[in-house]
């Protein structure tokens, strides 16, 4: 269902205003102000990031600012140093320029006429990190913080590696930063200086995937950012937000655990989006949650917020599996503090084939002692795992796991005799010996029918290299057994009474993660393996109240006219004859005219990941991605494509940038290079 729309009033916009940094260099801003801001001062939100607030997010900052603004607040969107219609050129994430840059923006702010001095920063993905990282360095000003969709720990728990597994997004994300960072500002904001400011930045963008593989452990450049690494160094208030199908929800659980300033979190059903947009549903209405959240802290009301409990998440129900969404059963649940009190943790012990509870009468002489079992995955295994991160684009949730299963270990409840409700990270250890010095492993746990449809509910992979450390890997000693232990990811979920728990493990997970070097054979032992679950305690002590949220709403979005409709569709191709798989995502948000800036619209992105067999040297991802805007005789188109391949020793990158006015190919520029493989 769609956010209402709310009407607002006495609110005045103003479309570009420049704000200086300590070296000059001008960012642009789009502001929105109450009308009596200017005699009675009001405190400031801000949103900082870098996808171009003049075009691309013009409708979703359009649903949220007036909103703010209509209910008292100055409200901001700035684009990044060399992103949008700002100045200057960007290179990479979360530089320190970033940071130095959104600390002068606080400063400037705290000086207008219409400031009273008191700043919120909000932002989902990249404004939910740097609203963090910026809040780390306590600027003067900045009283509270709402991040949504972000991370704590850049390397563990980002777009890049999971459990030191080089993940498929890592390639795609760095592929829409460089489609990103190829357009030009507009002229009607910067004037005659658009085509020059565009030639740096084609010029000067570099190219981002090459400096992300080229950091493949936990070294210094993702330590920095991470504010994990010193959570005591963030003061003010933080409320962190995700969502069960989005790739950040992990950070909320160790934002709640690990920050000792005062802090909320919230997790729903949603994918990467905010939560009063958020699919799938239900959605909630999130801006009025973020008001209570500013009146608290900004203006000093008791709103009641700082009373709900520390958690509140949505406890997922038993579900057939599907691509797509629209609303996910469940309902609210409070935790008063997070880690939980009401947490039991239940332990389970494998078998041939099945999972015991170890609480169970049965099982209390423990597991017998199977005889190993041997796992070398089809590099397929992973085909329909869906995103990393579901970006809203549907059908990218992960569908039916029988489909992945026959190239996994499986291990399999009985069917429960009552209903459990797991709420946080479960932990695996493995019992297990690699026939390579490289390997990986993913576990997945599903939850599977009476008709054995299984619906995934969470997983997990470990780099068995890294199995001890993230910053400093070992080689595996082929055909030495060892014992690994990780977890996965959190989840909120009821199985209900007759479903079973089913337990996957494979060798790959293909194009989530990429593949291991050489194609691995592991042998795991049942008798050593063990599952625990976090489940939450039935005992109305430690019970809060259900949550309750209002209805979603937004302001009224800009006017806008179709051109050409979107299409979102992922194509898998098994060629048979060349034993030739292909996974193709379509990401094609169609061409549209914003009418209030008379400026036509189009992007496209294709992914392609590709196999042959079990060949894992024959992984290849290509990702090409179209962008144009368009007004009266301005006519502007960017192509870019990546291209990702490896041999055992080294990652091989592709990739060409061309950039067009009217017919005219007016820049070209081709990489070609490589980066050594690290025990990835």
């Amino acid at each position: 269902m769609s956010a209402q729309i709310r009407e607002v009033e006495n609110v005045r916009t103003v479309e570009n205003i420049w704000i200086p940094t300590r070296d000059g260099t001008r960012l642009a801003a789009r502001l929105w102000l109450p009308e009596t801001a200017d005699r009675q001062p009001v405190p400031v939100i801000l949103e900082y990031i870098p996808y171009r607030k003049r075009d691309m997010t013009r409708g979703r900052d359009a649903s949220m600012h007036p909103y703010f603004a209509g209910a008292g607040y100055a409200s901001i969107r700035v684009d990044l140093r060399g992103s949008g219609d700002s100045e200057g050129v960007l290179s990479d994430e979360y530089l320190p320029v970033e940071l130095d840059d959104g600390e002068d923006v606080i400063s400037w702010l705290r000086e207008q006429r219409w400031c009273n001095g008191r700043i919120g920063m909000i932002g989902i993905s990249w404004g939910g990190f740097n609203g963090l990282q910026i809040a780390a360095r306590r600027p003067a000003g900045l009283d509270a913080v709402v991040s949504v969709c972000s991370t704590d720990d850049r390397y563990a728990d980002d777009v890049h590696y999971m459990g030191g597994c080089l993940l498929s997004d890592n390639i795609s994300w760095a592929s829409t930063m460089f489609a990103y960072n190829s357009m030009p500002p507009d002229p009607v904001i910067v004037g005659d200086a658009w085509r020059e400011m565009w030639m740096q930045r084609l010029d000067g963008s570099g190219l981002w995937v090459k400096t992300w593989l080229e950091h493949q452990h936990r070294d210094e450049y993702w330590k920095h950012g991470s504010v994990c690494e010193d959570f005591d160094a963030i003061l003010c208030p933080v409320m962190a937000v995700s969502g069960w199908a989005d790739g950040y929800s992990n950070s909320v659980f160790r934002l709640l655990a690990g920050l000792s300033a005062p802090r909320l979190g919230i997790v729903g059903p949603w994918s990467h989006t905010y939560p009063h947009l958020g699919t799938p549903g239900p959605a909630i209405g999130f801006l009025r949650e973020c008001l209570r959240w500013w009146d608290y802290w900004l203006n000093d009301r008791d709103t009641g917020i700082m009373d709900e409990p520390m958690l509140r998440a949505w406890m997922l129900d038993s579900v057939d599996p599907a691509t797509d969404y629209r609303n996910r059963p469940g309902r609210w649940i409070g935790e008063a503090q997070w880690p939980a009190e009401s947490t039991v943790w239940r332990e389970y012990c494998f078998d041939r084939g099945v999972i015991l509870d170890r609480s169970a009468p049965e099982s209390q002489g423990g597991c017998a002692d199977g005889a190993e079992q041997v796992i070398s995955s089809p590099l397929s295994v992973g085909l329909y795992a869906g995103k990393w991160c579901s970006y809203a684009s549907a059908p990218d949730l992960p569908s039916d796991q029988r489909e992945e299963d026959g190239g996994a270990l499986v291990f399999e409840s009985d069917p429960l005799a009552e209903p459990i409700e797991v709420l946080g990270a479960p932990e695996v250890e493995l019992e297990l010996r690699s026939d390579r010095p490289a390997a990986m492993v993913a576990v997945r746990l599903s939850d599977v029918g009476s008709d054995g449809k299984a619906t995934r509910v969470t997983y997990g992979l470990l780099n068995l290299t890294h199995r001890n450390s993230h910053e400093n890997p070992e080689p595996i000693q082929p055909g030495e057994w060892t014992r690994v232990r990780f977890s996965l990811n959190y989840v909120a979920q009821r199985f209900a009474a007759g479903r079973r728990i089913r337990i996957a493990i494979s060798t790959s997970y293909w194009p989530l993660a990429w593949p291991s070097p050489e194609q691995v054979c592991l042998s795991i032992r049942p008798s050593g393996c063990r599952m625990r679950l976090p489940l939450r305690s039935h005992d109305a002590a430690y019970r809060e109240p259900a949550p309750t949220f209002e209805h979603a709403e937004q302001a009224p979005p800009p006017p806008r006219t179709t051109l050409e409709p979107p299409e979102h569709n992922w194509l898998i191709t098994r060629d048979l004859g060349r034993d030739r798989s292909e996974l193709h995502v379509i990401a094609d948000f169609g061409t549209y005219r914003l009418d209030g800036i008379d400026v036509e619209v189009s992007r496209r992105t294709d992914e392609w990941y590709r196999h042959v067999g079990d060949d894992v040297l024959s992984a290849e991802s290509e990702i090409v991605s179209t962008r144009g805007l368009a007004r009266d005789g301005w006519r502007i188109r960017t192509v870019t494509r990546t291209l990702l391949t490896c041999t055992a020793d080294e990652f091989e990158i592709h990739a060409t940038l061309d950039a067009y006015e009217g017919k005219a190919r007016v820049f070209s520029k081709t990489w070609n290079t490589s980066v050594p493989r690290q025990l990835v």
